[in-house]
């Protein structure tokens, strides 16, 4: 059993600590919060320079649904020429139609845009109103590989969708698995889908080093979350998992 590891980062940090535990990849965004939107072009240009591993960028304009307005594919557009500019390898990208199908127009026009770039689908096909047909869509589309939780919240929750979309895409395409994915249990999910590679972000909490603190402010809206920690990606997480899974 042998599995590339893609990891979901959104600090410059988080990528030399990827790269340093052994991935083969980073999926960089911002606001993870918010499932991951389209990072700065500082970022992305940081990142390029300090990791020599692959750096796929999400195009993302905003949180929430992935049916998008004319402004919002315009970003996008714009948004996947920077990256390229930048140096990204490939970009992370998904629309969909109202009726919860792939929009493969728009999809075609972003696919165009970034050629020689590879390009990824990422969980939008989570809500999409068939799997399979959207696989098909996607596969039709010529894109990479198709990032997913098997339409669950987690990947191990959605695994046996995960089995059946490996077995249906066969060689077309690779069925990443995403969501949830740690130590524990991607032992399980590889051997029971057959994937060969796995996205998963390898975080720990981090405290802040403030000594002044207002305990009672909440900048993000969410009262759970204290303001005086944060999570990055940890290298020893990334170097356990990859142990685990490659046995």
């Amino acid at each position: 059993m042998s599995v590339d590891l893609e990891i979901c980062i959104d600090s410059i940090h988080s990528a030399i600590a990827a790269q340093a535990g052994g991935a083969v990849r980073v999926e960089l965004c911002d606001n993870l919060i918010e499932g991951g939107t389209t990072p700065s072009a500082g970022c992305i240009k940081l990142v390029r320079e300090k990791i020599d591993i692959d750096l796929n960028v999400i195009i993302r304009p905003r949180g929430g649904d992935f049916h998008y307005t004319d402004l919002e594919f315009e970003i996008m557009k714009e948004d996947i020429q920077i990256a390229k500019e930048l140096g990204a390898d490939g970009i992370v990208i998904g629309i969909l139609n109202k009726d919860g199908t792939v929009d493969k127009k728009r999809m075609e026009e972003l696919i165009k845009i970034a050629k020689q770039m590879t390009v990824t689908f990422h969980r939008a096909f989570d809500v999409t109103r068939d799997p399979f047909e959207a696989l098909e869509d996607i596969i039709d589309l010529g894109m990479e590989r198709i990032l997913t939780s098997g339409q669950e919240s987690t990947a191990l929750e959605g695994v046996d969708l995960l089995q059946a979309l490996v077995e249906r895409a066969g060689k077309r395409i690779s069925i990443m698995p995403g969501g949830g994915i740690n130590v524990e249990n991607i032992k399980q999910i590889v051997e029971r889908t057959k994937v060969w590679e796995c996205h998963l972000s390898a975080r720990e909490t981090i405290k802040s080093k403030m000594e002044f603190k207002r305990p009672n402010i909440s900048m993000g809206g969410k009262p759970e979350r204290s303001e005086y920690e944060h999570r990055l990606t940890s290298a020893a997480m990334v170097r356990e998992v990859r142990a685990q899974c490659n046995k």
